[in-house]
């Protein structure tokens, strides 16, 4: 059993979602990253989503693009991921999830990417634009060092995808809450829980949703209309660190884990 699968089997057995914050790395600076991360952790984060910047973020809304600037604009490597994530894992038990774009990928090579993520202690890794109709390659590789693939679900994502994802998917289906790009948001996306009812008919890998969630009442209220396992947060918690810094960004993440236990689910 994997390490993502044993935290999910847990939660489920304490009736808690996971809770999984995004951090990108090198923002503004590794070191600073390093210790956002782990304020998260200690304030109750389950997984932990490292975005690596890259220069053109399809998925990402304006939050993540200046975090991501920021962390380019300071020179930010993939190897400055990994050593991270390395420093990371010596450091906590919690999943490490990265999440990247095929280019850098492509580039390292599938079998050479998994093999380091393997090594240092990487649970998953999103690819966020690459289709499941031609990430084959990649899925074999990342089974081959014992990296799970964690692929994203749209709304409008036919019944062909998400049955082909559920095939392919492991540790956990990310499920896009809305149309769009990221961002916070103050909602109760009306998309998700069709979704996620969807991918249940084909699987039962853990599903998280992401995209647009800020607030506990939000969360609460997704997590009860829905039964999805976890709820990843990035933009919000992004935006509460430009403006109140590490520790006010660690007691956001405490409300957030706490809308994620029993009493919520």
């Amino acid at each position: 059993m994997s390490r993502l699968s044993r935290t999910f089997h847990a939660l489920r057995a304490r009736r808690e979602a996971a809770f999984i914050p995004f951090v990108t790395c090198g923002d503004p600076d590794l070191t600073t990253t390093r210790d956002l991360a782990l304020a998260y952790l200690r304030a109750g984060a389950d997984v932990l989503e490292i975005g690596i910047p890259f220069t053109d973020p399809l998925a990402d809304g304006p939050t993540i693009q200046r975090a991501s600037e920021r962390a380019l604009a300071a020179g930010t490597t993939m190897d400055d991921a990994f050593s991270l994530l390395s420093d990371l894992r010596k450091q906590s038990a919690a999943p490490l999830v990265p999440m990247t774009y095929i280019n850098p990928v492509w580039q390292i090579g599938y079998d050479a990417f998994a093999a380091r993520c393997q090594e240092i202690g990487v649970d998953g890794v999103i690819i966020s634009d690459l289709p499941p109709e031609e990430g084959q390659e990649w899925v074999e590789a990342g089974k081959k060092h014992g990296v799970n693939t964690i692929f994203l679900l749209a709304p409008t994502s036919d019944d062909a995808r998400v049955e082909r994802v559920a095939q392919c998917a492991s540790g956990f289906i990310y499920a896009v809450a809305r149309l769009g790009v990221t961002g916070a948001r103050s909602d109760v996306p009306p998309e998700i829980g069709e979704l996620v009812a969807r991918v249940r008919r084909f699987s039962d890998t853990p599903i998280c949703a992401g995209f647009g969630f800020s607030q506990p009442d939000q969360i609460r209220q997704t997590i009860t209309g829905t039964g999805v396992d976890g709820i990843v947060v990035a933009s919000a918690l992004i935006d509460r660190f430009e403006k109140v810094g590490r520790e006010g960004a660690a007691s956001f993440a405490r409300e957030l884990k706490a809308a994620t236990v029993s009493e919520a689910v």
